[in-house]
């Protein structure tokens, strides 16, 4: 009889088959899968270089042009999640010594901050409280006189024009700025931000993973350089595929580096060979998850038959409907501005007397629905709920209010 060699006996949980719950995703993403996406995710899989996947890419390349209002040929979908798109962009486009500019209203401004000191770039910051948002002022201006400030009309923001640190001062290669920052709510206007970036010489490099679908951008007519989104929240797909664009500006750039990317996976020379983008046969990268591609098709399918139009209406009114149903439970938004609050996640502050962790357990014991708590510089400060993609509906709102007045009934009051 043959002496086992094994030591580590079978893990006795993968002995017993799968069981998920089935809950309603409204927390910041991701969302829940509609039938079609999911079906499409479990499809057979085909090779990565078959001519029927590289069809596929085709058609994903097109929806994310939709989506992004770009003519791009540099436009594809990286491997990877939102995340992942914001590291492709970054080092991509700085190299050691570059100098960034990065807007930090939230965690995802400074998590591109740290990317880009790994990477070896002078990192400057631009500061705004939580909640706030950043104006064309903030981000070109250095100093000015009292008589221009007074003409130019009020600021929004408690820096003084001392500390004022834009592009005129710092003349960086690029400037970050999110448009959908997911940990506050806010949504960033972007209006002349392309234009004041290119008078100085520099990249608009944009984050869109929480707004794409959900709010209006236009990356052609707003002058933005790099534009990134995920898959897994309007365009309800799962994570793990991040559609990405850049502009001819910023395919230059890359084009006169003086190193290679740090990263071969995301070295956008061969992504751009591989998505069919750079006019030459295509050639072998890394073997790509081909259902995750399967599946953010169907979801850019599915946002292209709505229209977009239709989505970012659909998203405007049902935030509009949760914003007053939230009034009226005697909750505070934690974003002032109407039209400064992102219309795919609501951010609300935490009442005074509970625990924000408490009222998301309740929410997911007691109804199935996931809600969460703030992320970065909000954390123990807000609520946050998202309606995305086909998760944005009446319905949804009114059962999510539901919830939370139970859970304001219920919860016990616990001073922090």
């Amino acid at each position: 009889m043959t002496t086992s060699m094994l030591h580590v006996p079978p893990p006795q949980g993968l002995l017993r088959p799968l069981a998920m719950p089935e809950r309603l995703l409204l927390g910041p993403g991701p969302s829940n899968v509609p039938p079609r996406i999911l079906a499409a995710g479990g499809r057979q899989l085909l090779g990565h270089m078959h001519p029927e996947v590289l069809q596929v890419m085709d058609e994903i390349k097109a929806g994310i042009q939709y989506a992004f209002q770009t003519q791009n040929r540099l436009t594809l979908a990286v491997s990877g999640t939102g995340h992942c798109a914001m590291e492709a962009a970054l080092l991509n486009l700085l190299e050691h010594g570059d100098t960034a500019l990065v807007a930090i209203n939230g965690i995802w401004g400074q998590r591109a901050a740290d990317i880009a000191r790994r990477l070896g770039a002078n990192v400057h910051e631009l500061l705004k409280s939580p909640g706030e948002y950043f104006t064309p002022w903030d981000i070109e201006e250095v100093s000015a006189s009292a008589g221009q400030r007074a003409r130019a009309g009020p600021r929004r923001g408690h820096l003084p024009l001392c500390f004022m640190q834009g592009l005129a001062r710092h003349k960086p290669s690029v400037l970050f700025i999110t448009h959908g920052e997911s940990s506050t709510g806010v949504l960033q206007p972007l209006e002349r931000l392309g234009e004041l970036c290119h008078r100085h010489g520099c990249l608009l490099l944009v984050d869109a993973v929480a707004s794409l679908g959900g709010a209006p951008i236009f990356m052609d007519q707003q002058e933005i350089d790099v534009l990134y989104s995920g898959s897994q929240k309007v365009l309800n797909a799962p994570p793990g595929s991040a559609p990405i664009s850049f502009s001819e500006r910023a395919r230059e750039k890359m084009l006169k580096r003086k190193t290679k990317p740090p990263s071969f996976y995301l070295d956008m020379g061969w992504l751009a060979n591989y998505w069919g983008c750079d006019g030459e046969p295509r050639r072998y990268h890394h073997t790509a998850p081909i259902n995750s591609f399967f599946s953010l098709r169907e979801g850019l399918a599915m946002l292209v038959e709505l229209g977009l139009e239709s989505s970012w209406e659909r998203h405007r009114a049902n935030c509009t409907q949760l914003c007053q149903g939230l009034h009226d439970l005697g909750l505070e938004l934690f974003v002032k501005e109407e039209k400064a609050r992102l219309p795919t996640i609501t951010t609300v502050r935490v009442p005074e007397g509970y625990n924000w962790k408490e009222i998301t357990a309740f929410l997911m014991d007691n109804h199935a629905i996931e809600i969460a708590g703030g992320l970065g510089p909000s954390v123990g400060k807000v609520l946050r709920i998202g309606l995305m993609g086909c998760n944005s509906t009446s319905g949804n709102v009114d059962r999510v209010l539901r919830a939370l007045q139970d859970a304001l009934g219920c919860c016990r009051r616990s001073r922090l």
